[in-house]
């Protein structure tokens, strides 16, 4: 279940791999991207550490997705922010973590116009949450379905301009998304 504390804790465990890793990102993002990934979800997590983190779950999701939308550039900001807006919208009736993440999935499908199987946070995102319901989940399953973003080839977002050039690359959102899922792991949002 998300609470407040556990939904901080996760923002505090998300930004600390992104800061960590922001070169990482970008380098993902170069050969099929803009090679600003990491730079951008640094910048925006670095403005949702400075938000008012305070209140109740509705709150908390607005306040990480008003940072997220204003601070952080390219596609990655709008789809982040709209997976937070869409949880807070959920949050107001319910603190399940497949209900608050199944409305964000929704959310990025909508706003990116994207399906899974199209190289994109997505692909990270649908096999997280199957593997969440069947409780199934691990850091290790995660590593995984990341890794198969290799064999993707884009058909959306700014990697689609490269075509076939993207197979055997990871996809950057796919990978900042899974240090999302593992941060939310590692705050007991999933006991």
């Amino acid at each position: 279940m998300f609470t407040p504390d556990n939904l901080r804790k996760t923002l505090e465990l998300f930004n600390e791999k992104v800061q960590e890793k922001k070169d990482y990102l970008s380098e993902l993002d170069t050969p099929i991207g803009d090679g600003d990934h990491g730079n951008n979800m640094a910048r925006g997590m670095t403005a949702v550490m400075a938000a008012d983190l305070s209140g109740d779950l509705p709150e908390i999701f607005k306040a990480t997705a008003m940072a997220l939308i204003s601070k952080v550039g390219g596609a990655s900001g709008p789809l982040y922010g709209t997976a937070m807006m869409e949880m807070m919208k959920a949050s107001k009736d319910s603190a399940d973590p497949l209900t608050l993440l199944s409305a964000a999935i929704a959310g990025i499908e909508k706003r990116g116009n994207s399906q899974p199987g199209q190289k994109t946070m997505l692909d990270l995102w649908v096999p997280a949450v199957e593997a969440l319901k069947t409780d199934s989940l691990t850091p290790e399953k995660i590593d995984e379905i990341v890794e198969k973003t290799k064999e993707i080839k884009a058909t959306k977002g700014r990697a689609s301009y490269v075509g076939e050039r993207s197979i055997g690359h990871i996809d950057p959102g796919a990978m900042s998304s899974g240090y999302l899922f593992k941060s939310m792991m590692e705050a007991g949002v999933f006991k």
